[in-house]
């Protein structure tokens, strides 16, 4: 279906280390970008790098599914959103047993609710048109389980199965979910996760030790394959979990 609008793609967390890549790897292929993050001034710094015209700097909150639906509904005014990639996550390393109801709760509606509030609110217009890629951001913790984020581990892994789940949904639509999980990276989250629960470096180099690349992904290590399966590359690729971990998951 033809609407005469200009194609974009809309990235949460656009603004975090990894989203920011993702934008910066869509925009150079030539694509617009929205850049959409919690902190509106976050994402106008990252829309003014980027390459080419048109970009778009939002700020909303994933979880909040009013705010989801508004901001869609916005965006496809004046442009079809034929990319989602779903970046925006949070958590942080508690034991299980040392976890309240309303950190659960915080945990799954960032990690997980914020991707059923997106899917949902760009899916109809994707399937209209026949068309279209989403790529949400899960976690190697989702595929083997990581200690110190239990919760984050299960609103991630929820991610995947939803994700296979959709796909079955609407392949015949020629739209395609796909997930990437990277293994531990270097960006300041995870270092500031560590820094607040005591551990810092050595933390970071527990994680390092456990890779078998011995090293952290870094986020050009992550942004390429998100990118190629958003892609029309990877147009016959829908309901896979790729892992970009230096290793640890090819058990």
């Amino acid at each position: 279906m033809s609407t005469g609008l200009d194609s974009i793609a809309l990235v949460t967390g656009g603004a975090g280390a990894i989203g920011a890549a993702v934008c910066h790897a869509l925009a150079e292929r030539g694509e617009r970008v929205a850049v959409a993050d919690i902190d509106q001034e976050n994402s106008q710094a990252i829309a003014k790098g980027l390459p080419g015209s048109g970009h778009l700097a939002l700020g909303f909150d994933v979880a909040n599914t009013d705010q989801v639906k508004q901001v869609v509904t916005d965006i496809q005014s004046e442009a079809i959103i034929g990319t989602l990639i779903n970046v925006a996550g949070w958590d942080r390393l508690k034991p299980f047993v040392e976890t309240t109801p309303e950190f659960w709760e915080k945990v799954i509606a960032i990690n997980y609710q914020g991707t059923l509030n997106t899917v949902h609110a760009v899916l109809p217009s994707m399937i209209a048109n026949q068309h279209g890629r989403i790529v949400s951001v899960a976690s190697d913790a989702a595929r083997v389980g990581s200690s110190l984020e239990a919760v984050y581990s299960g609103a991630k892994g929820a991610v995947i199965a939803f994700s296979k789940s959709v796909a079955r949904e609407v392949a015949r639509y020629g739209v395609t979910l796909n997930v990437v999980c990277p293994g531990p990276t270097d960006t300041p989250m995870i270092r500031g996760m560590a820094d607040e629960f005591g551990k810092g470096g050595s933390f970071v180099d527990a994680l390092t030790k456990a890779t078998p690349m011995r090293r952290l992904a870094t986020v050009e290590d992550v942004a390429p394959a998100i990118a190629f399966l958003a892609s029309d590359g990877a147009g016959f690729i829908t309901g896979q979990t790729l892992s970009v971990s230096g290793g640890i998951t090819m058990c």
